[in-house]
């Protein structure tokens, strides 16, 4: 997908020194990740069910939290409070049932997760968020959604070398940004210290500053399989917050 003239000066005005400040919530463990219900589909619990928002593992305070025209689901399941381990499920609404698609290991916010996100805390923010901007360094893989590349996106040399390749594909989390803009947009709505620059992005390892990291293949089938007109959402946290 090309972007237009007035996309590509947007993204040469966040230059290189503006976007580094932005990439503060993405950066440098553990192992161990595991399908809250492998194989798992959720359907109404009857005729009378009044909540067709079903996925498994998360709770009705969440629940309600997903538009009602969403069809697709990034859940972002993690190990722990404070661990930086997680497992991230993509669902397809069918009717009225989320159907379990595919699942990848994946690393959160290096010290795991928080109801109040802000800059610096190395921990990734639980909620609700919609998914509308891509990119990254390298070419469009044929995403769905809006992409754009630009080399100004890549992780800093200053980085370790581990963590070079971090951003050659990323989805923008719709935290504390304006959608509809480049991932690396360094706008916050909501002001700094409540953080940003929040993505999925590749995978280094290790758990990250409050981002959502995962396989070069698994960033690849998400950028071709989510799509604008089915309003993706992730929906992310550790399991007990998840299931509140």
């Amino acid at each position: 997908m090309q972007i237009d003239s007035v996309r590509r000066v947007t993204v040469a005005v966040a230059a290189f020194g503006t976007f580094v400040a932005g990439l503060t919530a993405c950066g440098a463990g553990g192992r161990g990740h595991s399908d809250p219900q492998p194989g798992a589909q959720a359907t109404r619990s009857g005729a009378g069910s009044r909540d067709a928002h079903v996925v498994p593992g998360v709770g009705p305070r969440l629940l309600k939290r997903i538009p009602a025209n969403s069809r697709q689901v990034v859940a972002v399941y993690g190990e722990g409070r404070n661990s930086a381990d997680s497992t991230v499920v993509l669902y397809a609404k069918q009717g009225a049932t989320w159907q379990r698609v595919r699942s990848w290991p994946a690393h959160n916010g290096k010290k795991g997760w928080t109801l109040d996100h802000h800059e610096g805390d190395r921990r990734s923010p639980v909620g609700v968020f919609t998914l509308t901007d891509a990119g990254g360094v390298l070419k469009d893989p044929g995403a769905a959604l809006p992409y754009t590349q630009d080399a100004s996106i890549a992780a800093p040399h200053w980085w370790a070398r581990s963590h070079w390749h971090d951003f050659d594909y990323v989805i923008a989390i719709d935290y504390n940004r304006v959608k509809g803009t480049p991932p690396n947009n360094p706008t916050r709505p909501q002001g700094q210290a409540k953080g940003g620059s929040i993505w999925l992005h590749m995978d280094h390892g290790s758990g990250t500053s409050a981002c959502v990291s995962m396989s070069k293949q698994a960033m690849e089938y998400l950028l071709r399989t989510l799509d604008p007109e089915r309003r993706p959402v992730v929906v992310m946290g550790d399991k007990a917050d998840l299931a509140r």
